[in-house]
């Protein structure tokens, strides 16, 4: 399990971003983690992966520090105009695997590789980040992520922006390695999809509303407690507006 333990996390001398959160997530599971804009989503990830220091409690995986996972950034967090490569990109995911003072070598680089056309990006190894497009960046982040070989992944917004056919390709990679038993969790925004794509969905909004399986935590009560009353009713028309497309046909 991952267990996240009375976890509070703020920025400088502002309110803390996260509240008193204590929940489990199970392994092997592909994870949503759900919440108006500020609720703390990506505060929770970069906590996780270490880029925030919390001001108290922890995040464990079956009682021990979480020391490594593979991490996806927002793509607004990068600097696109980085003088690299598709490859330099995928293989800067082995720098944590090698350790201070080793480069990554042949070995490294045909693993690189070898994501990178897992991801459909392997014609593109050699073509400047900056000149591919939004959904082939993210492939790309996702391969350094996968040369991490890390057991749990935590993405932040991998859908955001992107063509339905990276949507497409990057899903299937997510499923792939939650079946190899790795375990996934994913920062995303739109509820239409959660019941299909997720096994297990958290909802918060500066303090955790609700964490659990999709058959128990996707009600109307934990939607309205994290979104407010509009979000549901707008969430309702949709289902019943593609309820009654479906009925057309």
């Amino acid at each position: 399990m991952i267990e996240i333990e009375n976890l509070s996390v703020g920025y400088d001398d502002k309110e803390p971003a996260l509240w008193d959160l204590n929940f489990a997530l199970p392994q092997g599971q592909l994870i949503g983690i759900f919440g108006p804009n500020g609720a703390g989503k990506s505060t929770l990830v970069k906590t996780a992966v270490g880029l925030i220091e919390p001001i108290y409690g922890r995040i464990q995986v079956s009682g021990k520090p979480l020391k490594r996972a593979g991490f996806v950034p927002q793509k607004n967090a990068v600097d696109w105009s980085f003088p690299a490569t598709a490859l330099d990109v995928a293989l800067m995911g082995s720098y944590s695997r090698l350790g201070p003072w080793r480069w990554p070598g042949k070995k490294e680089r045909k693993k690189a590789l070898e994501q990178l056309e897992r991801l459909e990006m392997g014609a593109f190894a050699d073509r400047p980040i900056h000149h591919l497009s939004e959904g082939q960046k993210q492939r790309v982040f996702i391969a350094r992520a996968l040369c991490q070989e890390s057991d749990i992944y935590f993405m932040d917004e991998p859908f955001a922006g992107i063509d339905l056919a990276s949507e497409q390709v990057i899903y299937g990679i997510l499923r792939e390695l939650v079946n190899e038993g790795k375990t996934v969790i994913v920062v995303h925004h739109d509820l239409k999809g959660a019941a299909e794509r997720f096994d297990w969905l958290v909802f918060l909004n500066m303090r955790l509303i609700a964490s659990g399986k999709v058959s128990e935590v996707l009600t109307e009560e934990v939607l309205e407690k994290t979104y407010g009353k509009a979000q549901v009713l707008f969430q309702q028309a949709t289902q019943l507006a593609k309820e009654r497309q479906a009925g057309a046909r």
